[in-house]
């Protein structure tokens, strides 16, 4: 599945917003809604396949969360984590490879970053893909569900909503249960979210593990009590995996920064921060990362 920093074959976000005009909130103190006609920032940005299984979709209601499904599917989006019942929820978001084959995209939500088993889709209510924990019994649920619909060749991914906004650590059961969705139910990309910062990358079994992605875009700027973390730098995580195998070959990334409510390339001290902070969170499983003449970085394992 080549891909590049110029042109992926597939681009997929998580998408931590409701989009929709109505007025009606949940009753939790923040919520985040996107009106529907600024879907071209989206669309310009070539988006293919939204996740939604986190902890703002039903900032405004089951109605509000209906809203963003018709809005993404009009605009050409596939979403995966979120459905109008259980079984729309958890189906993978299907994607064609340009060269040939497929990757499913898998996308769970979890109560430790803030998404409430309220929320959690059922046999007749809108919701997300809720995962009761990170338990074997989990891990057996998801490679049954996987084995049901992977095709010999097809890449899969799964995205997972976990964990708090800040804090380096990586909690003992989010790496036993990214390792078993590896052995046992054959995920190819761990794409984990919800830290507001980059977290540490490993690459197990030639897999790779983004253990929180951090944010491309959101509207903290000038917000106090974080600032150690930089959040406002961020990364594009552009993949290249083995298509029948689903190996990693590579990985590299784009460093950002967000300014003004736009995405604007990193300069070359931030770039090198990112790539400190990679470096010293990723040691421990035995990753490093280079910062290249280009000012991108790219990750080295084994």
């Amino acid at each position: 599945m080549p891909s590049s920093s110029a042109a992926p074959d597939l681009r997929i976000i998580n998408l931590e917003t409701s989009v929709t005009r109505r007025d009606t909130w949940w009753p939790k103190g923040i919520n985040y809604r996107m009106h529907p006609d600024n879907v071209p920032c989206l669309t310009a940005a070539g988006i293919d396949c939204c996740v939604l299984a986190n902890n703002h979709v039903l900032d405004f209601g089951p109605a509000g969360l209906e809203d963003t499904l018709d809005t993404l599917q009009r605009a050409g989006m596939k979403t995966a984590g979120a459905g109008r019942h259980h079984d729309a929820a958890a189906e993978p978001a299907v994607l064609a490879l340009p060269a040939g084959g497929w990757v499913l995209v898998f996308d769970f939500g979890l109560e430790t970053s803030g998404v409430t088993r309220d929320w959690a889709a059922t046999a007749a209510s809108p919701g997300v893909n809720l995962l009761a924990d990170l338990s074997e019994h989990t891990v057996r649920q998801i490679a049954e569900q996987v084995e049901r619909v992977r095709r010999p060749g097809d890449v899969v991914v799964a995205s997972i909503h976990w964990g708090e906004n800040f804090g380096y650590a990586i909690p003992p059961e989010q790496r036993r249960f990214a390792h078993a969705l590896i052995d046992t139910a054959g995920v190819a990309v761990v794409h984990g979210h919800s830290s507001h910062h980059v977290k540490g990358i490993e690459v197990h079994r030639g897999q790779p593990i983004l253990y929180g992605c951090g944010d491309l875009l959101n509207d903290y700027e000038g917000i106090r009590g974080y600032e150690t973390y930089r959040g406002e730098l961020g990364l594009m995580y552009f993949a290249t995996v083995e298509r029948q195998s689903g190996r990693l070959l590579r990985l590299d990334m784009t460093p950002t920064r967000i300014r003004r409510f736009q995405v604007k390339r990193a300069a070359t001290d931030e770039a090198q921060w990112l790539r400190q902070v990679l470096q010293r969170e990723s040691a421990c499983y035995g990753v490093g990362v280079e910062l290249g003449d280009d000012q991108c970085l790219q990750l080295r394992w084994g």
